[in-house]
């Protein structure tokens, strides 16, 4: 994801790189397989991709702990005066403190049942359970990221979310005074 708010632009998670321009690069897994791809992308820009807070002006985004894997991993919260976006692209318990989020980018790996781990070290909530809490918790705009092959058939087959909507590559989501969520293309 691309964030720009302000004349700022941070990246997050993965990207087509490289990027200019960027003020920083935050990860949600520094342990994930594309970090040393990430760190490559990122070196011309003189950056290294972590996990991190990042403040400017009224931007503030902060990392927020999501049960995924046997080792640390985040999601973040994205504030500005217009509300609050959630960025949590892997979880396998949904994430509580994205309750109310004007805007949430959520997992969507599995479809009707989890992703379970081997030893039970975690995995990926079902796209079905995460439309469900997402609307339980008044998140008021949810879109499907991390979309795996269960839900990519599903879609396919005719799916449609009744609460929420898979994420389009490219897309451009825009959050405006109120709370109000806006989806363009690039």
């Amino acid at each position: 994801m691309l964030l720009e708010y302000a004349g700022r632009r941070v990246a997050i998670d993965g990207g087509a790189g490289p990027l200019q321009g960027l003020d920083a690069w935050l990860v949600t897994d520094e342990q994930a397989e594309l970090m040393a791809r990430l760190r490559r992308l990122a070196r011309p820009s003189g950056l290294t991709p972590k996990v991190d807070e990042f403040s400017a002006d009224d931007l503030t985004i902060e990392p927020r702990k999501v049960v995924h894997t046997s080792h640390p991993a985040f999601g973040y919260v994205i504030r500005v005066p217009q509300g609050q976006v959630v960025w949590a692209p892997e979880f396998l318990r949904f994430p509580r403190w994205a309750a109310g989020a004007e805007l949430m980018f959520a997992e969507a790996a599995a479809f009707s049942r989890p992703i379970l781990f081997a030893r039970g070290v975690g995995g990926h909530a079902s796209a079905l359970s995460v439309c469900r809490t997402a609307r339980k918790l008044k998140v008021k705009r949810l879109v499907l990221a991390h979309v795996g092959r269960p839900t990519i058939r599903a879609l396919d087959s005719g799916w449609h979310p009744e609460f929420g909507e898979p994420g389009e590559d490219g897309a451009v989501y825009l959050l405006m005074q109120g709370g109000r969520t806006v989806k363009r293309a690039a």
